[in-house]
């Protein structure tokens, strides 16, 4: 019961107070078990990746709920519906949690609905629009617009399941045990198990990073080579500064979170990787000297994460989206002045919404006539040319490599200075 009542916690703060899982989740399972922590994770995630389906079956059979009922009747049918817990385990535990929380009024709404789920509820199931369900209407609608209507429910598709684990050697010879080799080079592991178990994590032999995450800095290490001098600006947590620094490049990482630049410090240390670091505004920060690159892996609506964070969808709005293409903009434009002529810069963000990503480069490129597009080598990403657009931008789906298990939402440009 103690996990269900953290998983119960972590989901009202998501759904209620807009507050990520990941910002909340080790206080909330702080006094728990390893195990007993991923039963949580597993549970508020597939809760979070379900909702619309749950929310589609509880209202059949009970109307406008209390939040306090209605919460733990999610994390009921969660457990009846999607994670093969018997019935009688499921109704009776989210009984007691509402017990736990003081609203002993609401047990009997909660065992009735509760055992019509459990006995009704799969084969509701069979009938339902997964994709249109479990996403947000202007979410969805976002999609369509920018990948049309089958692309948008193949994307929605693909944020119903639990990614694997995508982990960066420092070497390409260095293999992971058990893993699967990706042919961009990433190795991709089964989800489950504590990371710190992993052959490898103590010796510093890898890191955490999606295989689309990985992308930017193998597009600028294809440009540039090893042995340069490169800045890479939103460093944190610090896997891309952690490639260019394993490929011999000399790095200075910039972030203006203390706490996050801590933990890129900690990561490096893990690694054995040298890299100068600096918490500074990005905005206004200049280097003592121009650089052959850098990459810019820019603040951004992050829908591209979905599948790996499924409270982004109801931690953020619409109209939160609107800030960030001028956000990037700006700090595109300071990245710019810090490469010098004949150097390279690398834009990414792993955001789905085209503004974020092919606008900022277009209205970057229409006022900066000394700059210029340069198409990616479809070898620098392992020869995947379905990632590379028209123009020769990098742009994946999570709905893309589908029989590889998939991979996250990114996008980003290559572009050269000629003055």
């Amino acid at each position: 019961m103690t996990a269900r009542a953290s998983a119960y916690r972590l989901l009202q703060g998501a759904l209620r107070s807009r507050r990520a899982v990941d910002d909340s989740f080790d206080e909330a399972v702080t006094a728990l078990e390893p195990r007993d922590r991923a039963f949580v994770r597993l549970l508020v995630a597939t809760c979070l990746r379900r909702l619309g389906q749950i929310d589609d079956i509880l209202k059949r059979f009970v109307t406008d709920p209390p939040p306090p009922a209605e919460d733990a009747l999610r994390i009921g049918a969660t457990q009846a519906l999607f994670l093969d817990t018997p019935v009688h385990a499921a109704v009776s535990t989210t009984v007691e949690l509402v017990k736990r929380k003081g609203q002993d009024r609401l047990v009997g709404l909660v065992n009735a609905v509760m055992r019509k789920v459990a006995g009704d509820g799969k084969a509701v199931l069979a009938d339902q629009d997964e994709a249109r369900l479990n996403t947000p209407a202007w979410l969805l609608d976002r999609w369509t617009a920018a990948f049309g209507d089958a692309a948008a429910r193949a994307i929605a598709g693909a944020h119903l399941f639990e990614p694997p684990l995508d982990l960066t050697t420092k070497t390409d010879d260095m293999p992971v045990a058990g893993a699967t080799r990706l042919p961009t080079g990433t190795w991709r592991l089964a989800t489950g198990g504590r990371i710190e178990d992993i052959a490898g994590f103590k010796e510093g032999a890898w890191w955490i990073q999606d295989a689309a995450a990985a992308l930017p800095a193998k597009i600028l290490l294809g440009a540039l080579g090893g042995d340069r001098r490169v800045i890479d600006l939103c460093a944190a947590p610090g896997g891309k500064t952690a490639q260019l620094a394993a490929a011999g490049c000399k790095v200075t990482a910039i972030d203006l979170s203390k706490p996050r630049m801590a933990l890129l410090k900690d990561n490096l240390k893990r690694l054995d990787l040298p890299a100068e670091t600096v918490v500074a505004d990005v905005k206004n920060w200049k280097p003592p000297t121009l650089v052959d690159g850098v990459l810019l892996d820019a603040p951004c609506s992050a829908t591209g994460t979905i599948r790996r964070h499924p409270d982004l969808p109801y931690i953020k709005r619409a109209e939160d989206f609107a800030r960030f293409p001028e956000i990037q903009s700006a700090l595109l434009a300071n990245a710019a002045t810090m490469v010098k002529p004949g150097g390279v810069l690398v834009y990414s963000v792993c955001a789905l919404e085209p503004a974020e990503g092919e606008g900022v480069i277009d209205a970057f490129l229409a006022a900066n006539p000394t700059w210029r597009r340069r198409k990616i080598a479809p070898g620098v990403i392992g020869d995947q040319s379905e990632f590379l657009t028209a123009n020769g931008d990098l742009r994946t789906l999570p709905s893309m490599w589908a029989e590889h298990g998939g991979l996250d939402g990114f996008y980003a440009a290559l572009l050269t200075r000629a003055d």
